[in-house]
Formats: C-alpha cells, structure tokens, sequence
C-alpha cells in the first residue's frame, strides 16, 4: 500500500459518448454542447481559463494505459498518461485538476514543514525501530493471515520512503519499520490490506470488501495514514539503510 497523500490517483473516466461528424452537422453529445465535445477532441487546451496562470508543472510518464491519471508523490506532480494522448489534452486534464492539485500541495507542503521540526532520526533510533518492527509485524502478519484466509512467504522490512507495504505475485510481504511509531491500528490496516492481496492482486471494490470484511475500521485509520503518514515518511528520507 502507498501513502495516500503522497500517491494520490484521480483518474479520467473513459469517453464513451457519441463524437461523430455526419452531413456538416455534429451529433448531440451526451457530456454536454456537441460543439464544445467537439472541440473538446481537437484542441482541448482552448479550455484554460485562465491562460495567465502559471502553468502547472508536472512529470510526465506514458504507457499503454487507456487513460489519463494524476498523483502527488514524493512532492511532485505525476501524471500517467496514453502513449500517444496528445500533449494539449494532457495539460488541459491537469489545468481542469488544479483545485485537486492544490489541496495535495498544500498538505504535503504541511506535512514538510512539520517533519523539519522534528528531529532527525539517528543510528540507534534506527535500530531499535528495525528490532521492534521485526518483533511486532511478524506477529500480526502470524495473527491476521488465518483470518484472511490466506499464507505468506518471506517477510521483510526495510525503512521504506515511499511504501508502507507490499506483497509479491510470489507472496512475499515487505513492510516499513516506521509502521512501528504509528497507532496498533494502523499497522494492523496495513498487515491486513497487504494479506488481502494474496487473494486480490488489484485494488477492486472486491479487493476492499475482502479487507474490510477481516478488518471493518480500516477506512478510519487508513484516514490517519493519510493524514499524518506523510510526516513519518519524510523522516526516513535521509535514513541510510
């Protein structure tokens, strides 16, 4: 599982409505005006606004995705988009996403503020997290697994940056030893969603109903972890492993 708050996803829904030209006349659209449909497919960017705002800087990542996508990660603005979406179409999604944008900003801008003032964490505090993860996780790892249903491999734990947990197509379980510093709750949220994904290697509606059904109050302290994880994630960013 990634931090919400430093990984979070808005997606564009596909366009499945009717875009066709026929007899010199545009057919209705079901999003709306068919004129501005229309435009809407051949120069999206003449629907900024607001053009002079500064533009919104990202990092562009193509696949053969069939849609666009935005997250804010490690303090920067990803977007996934199609191999070959156009360029226009692809700033006109962000600069329709901007209020979306802003809010991540601003909450990782807080939360950077808030891990400057506390203090870094040294050897030894790394240490004794290392031996306390490796005590605690495992055993809840032991404990909820039988509840899920499911068995595991190896288990490892690392001072992760980015993640707070992961689970191999093999079953193999990686943890972050900061999951320790967070309330019982929360690192039981994360056990659970990583065990659920040996029977749901995706994140359906079917995935969270399995997580939820062997853990019913993972919403509100997967809540917390959004708030507050990034905080705990920035700590480990000068960590040396």
């Amino acid at each position: 599982v990634q931090p919400s708050d430093e990984n979070s996803e808005f997606c564009h829904p596909p366009r499945t409505a009717c875009r066709s030209v026929s007899k010199g006349f545009l057919t209705h659209c079901a999003e709306g005006d068919a004129l501005r449909c229309f435009y809407r497919m051949i120069h999206p960017i003449l629907f900024k606004t607001e053009k002079s705002a500064e533009p919104i800087p990202y990092r562009l990542i193509r696949s053969d995705r069939k849609t666009l996508a935005i997250q804010w990660q490690n303090g920067e603005l990803i977007v996934r988009a199609p191999r070959f979406a156009p360029k226009a179409r692809i700033d006109a999604f962000v600069w329709e996403n901007r209020e979306r944008i802003a809010g991540w900003k601003e909450k990782s801008d807080r939360q950077a503020k808030q891990a400057a003032e506390l203090p870094p964490l040294t050897e030894e505090d790394v240490a004794a997290l290392y031996e306390q993860a490796k005590r605690a996780i495992p055993a809840r790892v032991a404990y909820y697994a039988p509840k899920v249903g499911v068995t595991y491999g190896r288990i490892t734990i690392r001072m992760q940056k980015t993640r707070w947990g992961s689970c191999s197509a093999e079953g193999n379980l990686n943890f972050n030893a900061l999951l320790v510093l967070t309330p019982p709750e929360v690192l039981d949220g994360v056990v659970v969603h990583e065990l659920c994904h040996r029977k749901e290697m995706n994140h359906s509606k079917r995935f969270y109903a399995e997580v939820q059904r062997v853990y019913p109050d993972y919403r509100t302290w997967e809540r917390w972890l959004k708030e507050n994880g990034g905080v705990l994630l920035r700590c480990a960013a000068s960590v040396r492993e």
